[in-house]
C-alpha cells in the first residue's frame, strides 16, 4: 500500500468534508438569493450559508477529490486552496460578522476562524510535501507507475 503524502491527506479530508458540508448545507439553506434581505440559515446553528456558499463548497472540496491521488496535484490543491481560504478569511473580516463577501457568499465570525484554519492546513500541508516525490531506495518514478 502506498504511503500518500500531507498534501495528499489534505486533499482527501478537507476535499471530502468539504463536499460533505456542501450538501448537508442546502438542508440548511439553498435559496440563492443575496443582499440584506437573502434567505440564508446557519448550519447547526453556527455556520451561515445559503445556495452560492453551498456550491462553493461542494466545487472546491470536488477538486481536493480529484487530485487526492497525485503527488503534484494534492501538493498544488493544498497550497492553492490555503491561500484561498485565507484571502476569504481576510474578505470576511473585512465584510464583517453576518455580512456577505462579494454580495453573495454570507459569513460570520464562526466561518471566518473556520476558513482560517482550512487556509493554514492547507499551507501546512503543501509546504510540508516536497515539492518533487521521494522514492524508496530501489524505485523510480517510472517504477511507480
Amino acid at each position: 500500500m502506498e504511503e500518500r503524502s500531507p498534501a495528499q491527506v489534505y486533499a482527501l479530508v478537507i476535499g471530502l468534508t468539504l463536499v460533505v458540508a456542501g450538501i448537508a448545507g442546502f438542508f440548511y439553506s439553498a435559496s440563492f438569493s443575496t443582499g440584506d434581505g437573502a434567505d440564508r440559515d446557519a448550519v447547526l446553528g453556527i455556520l451561515d450559508v445559503n445556495g452560492w456558499h453551498n456550491i462553493v463548497h461542494i466545487a472546491s472540496g470536488a477538486v481536493g477529490l480529484l487530485v487526492v491521488g497525485s503527488y503534484r496535484g494534492a501538493r498544488a490543491y493544498a497550497l492553492g486552496l490555503g491561500v484561498v481560504y485565507l484571502l476569504v478569511t481576510l474578505l470576511g473580516f473585512i465584510a464583517g460578522d453576518g455580512e456577505e463577501i462579494l454580495n453573495l457568499i454570507p459569513v460570520n465570525t464562526e466561518d471566518n476562524f473556520l476558513h482560517l484554519l482550512i487556509g493554514i492546513a492547507g499551507i501546512a500541508a503543501g509546504l510540508a510535501t516536497p515539492a518533487t516525490e521521494r522514492y524508496p531506495a530501489g524505485r523510480t518514478a517510472a517504477s511507480a507507475t
